[in-house]
Parts: C-alpha cells; structure tokens; sequence
C-alpha cells in the first residue's frame, strides 16, 4: 500500500469552498421561487377515520389552486422505504388514507400560489372524525384486539413473518447450537431487557423536494434524498403511473443520516403536479420532520448472556420487540441488525445462540433508517451485558472483551456465517486502551467536589452493503483534453463520496483528483446504484469505480496502438498517456481524445457494475471518561477515544470527522435524545427547544485514530465507515455511569433526572 498516490491521503472535498463561501448547492437554492406551495393538513387524532372532509371553503382562498383529499389518490397501497425491489417493507400506505394512523398522519393536501394562502386553507379544512382506540405500546399491540392496518388490500412482498391481522410487520427466529441447554450449564447468565427509544435524525436541511412537467411530458422531481433509483419507483407505485415517466435527481443535500432513505415528503408535491401540470415545491418545517418523518426504530431487547466464572462467554440470545409506528418502512430490515450486529461481536468461545424478534405496528409516528440502522440498539443491549457481566465477575471490562472477542479468519454463525478476512478489532481495543490510559482511568475517582469520574468501554461492528443485494455502478469517460468523467448513482449527502470516488479513479488513472469531474445523482443519466445507505458507498461503488477504470485504461491502449501501428500488449499506460514500450513513440491523453472522435470504434466511455456477496464488517473500540455531579446527576462528557478498524481508509480526514459526527450523535442518543408521547399519541419534543441533540459545547475531548486491516474484497482493501461510528457511546457512557453511581441504566437517555433519582433510591 505504500506506493498510492492519492488514496490514503486527505485530499481536500470537491465541494469544500463553495459550500464555504456560500454558493447555491441545495434543492431550495437551485429551484424556481415560482411554483406551487405545497402543505399537508396532519391528524390531530393517533387513530381515526375521516367521517366528512369539506374543502370547499379551502378552495375559495385566493390562490389556493387545489386541495387533494382520500377521495383522489390512487388506491394502490405502496411503501415509501427505499429498498431494493421486491422491497422487505409491506405495501401499506397511500398517498391519502380514510383512516389516519398516528398524530401527524397526512388527511389532505393543499397547493397555493403562495405559503400565506395554503396556510390560511388548511385552516378552513372541515374535517369529521370518528375517533378510535388507539394502541401506542407494542407490547399490546402484538395480537391485540386494535388493528393498525385492518385493510384487505395491505399487502406483503418478501416472506419477512408479516401479518396485518396480527400488528406484525416482521417476525423471525434463527439459531445455532442448543441456547437454552448452555445457558443451564453456565457459572453466570445475565438476563436484563434494554430499551432504546425513537430519536430523531436531526439533520440540519428538513425533508424538501421541488417537481414539474419536463418538455417531454415527463415529472422531473429534484429531491434531497440518498437514492434516486428508488424514488423513481416509489413514485411510480404511489402514483400508479409508469416508470419511463419520471426522472429524479439531487443536488447537494445537508445531511440524511437515513432519514433520506425513506420517502417523506416527494410525494405529496409529486401527486400535484401530475394532477395539475404545475411546477411545486415542499418543504418541511422542522416541526413536521421531527412530528412526522422516519426516526429509528424504537426497540426493547431481552438479553439472556452466559459465561463461565473465568470470562468465557458461552451462549447468547437476543429477542428483539420493534416498534415500527403506523407504517412498517424499514420495519424489516432494521430488526436484524439488532443481533447480527451483536452477537457476533463474541464469536471466540461461543458455543450456541439465538435470535428472534418481532416488529409491530402502533399508532405512533412511523420509523425508518438512521445510521447504524438497529444495530445501534442491538450492541447498546449486548455490550451492556457484556459490562454487566465484567462488574459481578469482577474482571476488567477490556479483558474479558480480549478474550471473547472476533479475531481474523473467524466464520462468525451469528453474521450469515462470513469469514472476517480483515479484522483488527483486537488491535483496536489494545491501542484504545493506550491512547485513553485505561488503566489510570478506570478506577472510580471522586473528585472530592460532588463529583466523581469513572470510564466505560464497548465494542462494535457494522456491514459494509447488503451482501448480495446492493448495486454499485460507475461509469468513466476520457473527455477532451484528457480529463475524466465520472458518473455515480451514489448519493453524496456530506460524506464526501463525491472525492472519495474520484481518489479511487484518480489512483487508478494516475492523475491528479482535479482531473476527475464527478456527475450524479440522476436516474436518467448516472449508472443504477441501489443509494446511498447501509454503509455500501465506498466499499460496493469504490470497487465498480476501480474496474471501471481498469476497463477503460485497456480500451485506450488499444486505440492508441492503432495510431502508433502496434499491438495492445505491445503499449503500457503512464497516466498522462500510453507509450511503447520498446521505447519507439508516445501518445497523450489528448491525442488519444482527439482520436476517438474521428473513425474511431473503441468506446473511451466504460460501465463497470459491482455487487458483493458479502458484507465485511468494520469494527470499533469507544471509551468514555465522564464526571457526574451527585447534586444534580448531570453527566459531562470529558473524554472519548474511539480507534476504528474500516479497512483501508481512502481518505483519512474525512474518515475523522465521519467518525466524529457518529460520535457525537450516539452521545446525543445516550444522554439526551428520546422520542414520548403523551397518552393520546401526541409526540412531545417537537422543536428543538424539547429535542435536545448535542452541540460542540456538550462535548469534551475527542480523539480518533485507525487500526488499518486489508479487506481483500473491497477496493484497496476498504471497508465502511459510515454507520459503525454511532454505535459504541450509549453502551460505553451508560458503563461509565454505572461506574460513577453504581446503578445500572438499562434505558436511553440517562438523563440528569434518571441519574439523581437512581442514586436516591439506591440511597
């Protein structure tokens, strides 16, 4: 690896300045002012059918142009998760419903001229509802006698264990080995249940998309969203109208975090236009992306974890209870990760597990996609229990990890039985504890001014794509004067995987990454890419980019033997041309340009397509130092050292503040950030004076660092970075604040008033 040139170094984003400076690069900057205004009238009720709707009054505003009820969608049910076809998530909602299933629920749309006056209809909107019962606890939604979705055209399109007239958006059981007969013969079993609430992505750009009529009587939609291909999907389903009649693409967009996997707000300025020819726009306020959007995956785990009295962890088994609100986006697919992505953390000594779970429908707002995607939950639960299992056994938390953790070339049953051809998580660990000085800091110390610190560690691991389903697609082009163009369907949403890409091709092609012009998202022009999620961006598309260029670097050989009248093996590549290599003559790059427009029958333009049918995971060491002051129970946050194993890091900078940002919002989600509901359904923190996610003032001490593995599969050895980076601080801190308190907290947040109530009843 030592002879890279561009990957492996931090070369500055693409998009760097102008976002600097200020340049327009979002949907709301680089689309007409001019169009239509569209709002959503949303449910007062969790549960509800719409008895009488009368918009007549509505429709007399001046400059109300339309107003949409149930009563003119399509009934064709359909799912607004972006996933590959044929999709895990049931097809259970439309565009407008008579039933409203959570406090939020779209009951009709209007489109204005102007916001003033589509403000101003959706308040003369005069609806009647028959209220129902609600269920809000999935619990008793799980064979209750409440139905969330009682519809006969509710449908299923994967065997994922779904049942409408059961509450159940997914169920299944997967096993290996006798779990119950180990844990009968383990020194010690844990059995706690872990519960995770819903919290909100919190991206800084809301939920936006802009739609019109294209000169060829096609709907152009321009979305802030991480997959194109899907959209154009979805929107054909909700819309029941063909495919080959929508185009999409994104420009920049400020932030997703797998919010913008889901399609929240594209179809209701979609249906508009379609209906009315006109041009319009959405765009979320933020009190409607917290109240009515896609936030994780609400999930209670009860861990059962056995082990013998010298550490060695024998048998695990997770069941996992999800709640997937009114609509089962995401529903499917989420829950696994919660024990894939856990269990097989202890690989070592593991002699049987299982994992089962169940994911229900209630009446709350419905979840989706955020980074890290239940496996977030499912290593908050596990790793808890591992720290639990270290304090009663009176071992260091970081030993009995050495000793039971997942070492390189293991087949782990618990993950799909994949082999880890790269895994430096024991590399991590050690150089984490070195980097943290674990062994002064994880003593309990009292400061001796109502404070007291103490430390907590966790582990972690990710996927890198879905194995066997995710598409990756590049295609590169030698233009004139010999640059490049390259063209993805990856969405970059801030990661950067605009420059990582081009690093890649720029590595490839032996030039500057100046010389690569990056082009995409866009579902007429770039090459399928199933978007940006599951952490698949750098390591499925990096590897279709690489190919790509390894195709095209043989396609220009060949043109320019024909011009130095010599064979294709006769020729090498340098970079800025191809020469012979008997030394007799030399081409450049512009030549060889300038010639494949004239008699020319070799493409200079290559499509590579790249699937994987694994998911090598990338692996992750946090530890905590924290201070709590007894008076208060606040928790300050001093010191996170965090050493992550993602193979080779293309670009080490931006691997950093990737895994800055994770950190950072798995703090939030530890220490602050949680979605309740009163007992009416309605969402309590619907602002960010009541959500609270963490600034850089909540935030002490950050420090990241990397464990390199070679990960043969991906390109250059790379493996993902994106999702791991969120996992380890709600188990490290809630560790450390067992430490400092001696209570264990087995709910998220911890916030100051659990901490201080905590410590009193202890007394």
């Amino acid at each position: 690896m030592e002879n890279l040139k561009t990957v492996g170094q931090p070369v500055r984003k693409k998009d760097a300045m102008s976002l600097l400076l200020g340049k327009p690069a979002y949907v709301d900057d680089v689309t007409p002012q001019n169009c239509l205004v569209v709002k959503v009238l949303r449910s007062p009720h969790a549960h509800a059918l719409i008895e009488e709707i009368n918009t007549d009054v509505a429709q007399k505003v001046p400059g109300v142009v339309a107003v949409y009820t149930y009563k003119d969608v399509p009934q064709k049910r359909f799912t607004m998760a972006g996933q590959t076809y044929p999709e895990p998530s049931p097809y259970d909602r439309l565009i407008l419903d008579q039933r409203v299933r959570f406090v939020g629920d779209a009951v009709a749309i209007v489109a204005a001229e102007d916001e003033a006056a589509a403000d101003k209809a959706l308040k003369l909107i005069k609806v009647k509802y028959q209220v129902l019962e609600a269920v809000l606890d999935p619990h008793e939604a799980l064979d209750g006698p409440i139905l969330v979705h009682p519809e006969d055209n509710w449908r299923s399109l994967c065997p994922v264990g779904a049942d409408n007239k059961r509450n159940l958006c997914a169920s299944e059981v997967c096993s290996d080995g006798d779990v119950d007969d180990v844990l009968s013969h383990c020194d010690y079993v844990i059995d706690h249940v872990y519960h995770t609430p819903a919290c909100n992505q919190a991206m800084m750009e809301t939920f936006r998309t802009y739609t019109e009529m294209d000169p060829y009587g096609r709907l152009h939609v321009i979305s802030s969203t991480q997959i194109v291909f899907h959209v154009r999907r979805i929107l054909a389903n909700a819309l029941d109208i063909p495919k080959s009649k929508i185009h999409v693409e994104k420009p920049r967009i400020g932030g997703g975090f797998g919010a913008k996997q889901t399609v929240v707000a594209e179809i209701y300025p979609a249906f508009v236009t379609w209906k009315t020819g006109r041009a319009a726009k959405m765009i979320y306020t933020r009190e409607e992306s917290l109240i009515a959007s896609s936030p994780r995956h609400d999930m209670e785990l009860h861990v059962r974890l056995g082990a013998d009295k010298d550490g060695t962890i024998r048998a695990i088994d997770v069941y996992t209870l999800s709640n997937t609100g009114a609509y089962g986006e995401h529903g499917p697919t989420t829950v696994g990760l919660s024990g894939h992505k856990s269990i097989p953390l202890y690989t070592n000594n593991l002699e049987a597990f299982r994992f089962a779970y169940d994911v229900v429908y209630t009446n709350r707002q419905s979840a989706g996609a955020y980074r890290g995607y239940g496996a977030t939950q499912g290593i908050f639960a596990v790793e808890s229990a591992v720290n639990e299992l270290a304090d009663i056994l009176g071992m260091d938390p970081v030993a009995i990890r050495e000793k039971n953790m997942v070492r390189e070339g293991q087949v782990m049953p618990a993950y799909y039985n994949e082999k880890t051809n790269a895994c430096a998580l024991d590399r991590c660990m050690s150089r984490c504890a070195q980097l943290f000085g674990w062994e002064e800091k994880f003593p309990v110390r009292d400061m001796g001014n109502g404070k007291v610190r103490a430390a907590g560690v966790a582990m972690a691991m990710q996927g890198s794509g879905i194995s066997g389903v995710d598409v990756g697609s590049a295609t590169i082009k030698l233009s004139d004067e010999g640059f490049y163009n390259l063209s993805i369907g990856a969405a970059d949403m801030g990661t950067g995987c605009d420059t990582i890409l081009a690093q890649m091709a720029a590595e490839c092609l032996d030039c500057p990454v100046d010389n690569i012009a990056v082009f995409g998202a866009d579902s007429d022009a770039s090459p399928y890419d199933s978007g940006s999620y599951a952490s698949s961006t750098t390591y499925v598309t990096g590897k279709a980019v690489e190919r790509a260029c390894e195709q095209l670097k043989e396609n220009l050989c060949a043109i320019a033997a024909q011009m130095m009248d010599c064979k294709p093996e006769d020729v090498e590549f340098t970079g800025k041309g191809v020469r012979r290599l008997d030394g007799g003559g030399e081409v450049s790059l512009m030549d060889i340009a300038t010639k494949s427009m004239c008699g020319n029958a070799i493409p200079v333009q290559v499509t590579y397509t790249h699937t994987s049918p694994v998911s090598p995971p990338p692996f992750m060491v946090g530890m905590a130092e924290i201070e709590v002051d007894k008076e208060t129970g606040g928790v300050e946050v001093l010191n996170y050292v965090a050493v992550v194993d993602c193979g080779t890091p293309i670009n080490p900078n931006l691997a950093r503040v990737q895994t800055e940002g994770g950190i950072v919002q798995g703090i939030g989600m530890a220490l602050f950030e949680g979605i309740t509901y009163d007992e009416k359904g309605n969402l309590l923190e619907n602002s960010f004076m009541q959500y609270k996610i963490p600034t850089r003032l909540d935030m002490g001490h950050l420090r990241v660092e990397f464990e390199s593995s070679y990960e043969p599969t991906g390109p250059f050895g790379a493996k993902s970075i994106g999702e791991i980076v969120i996992n380890t601080p709600s188990p490290a801190i809630a560790h450390a604040i067992y430490r400092a308190t001696g209570v264990w907290h087995r709910e998220l947040p911890i916030t100051p008033e659990k901490v201080l109530m905590a410590m009193k009843a202890k007394g």
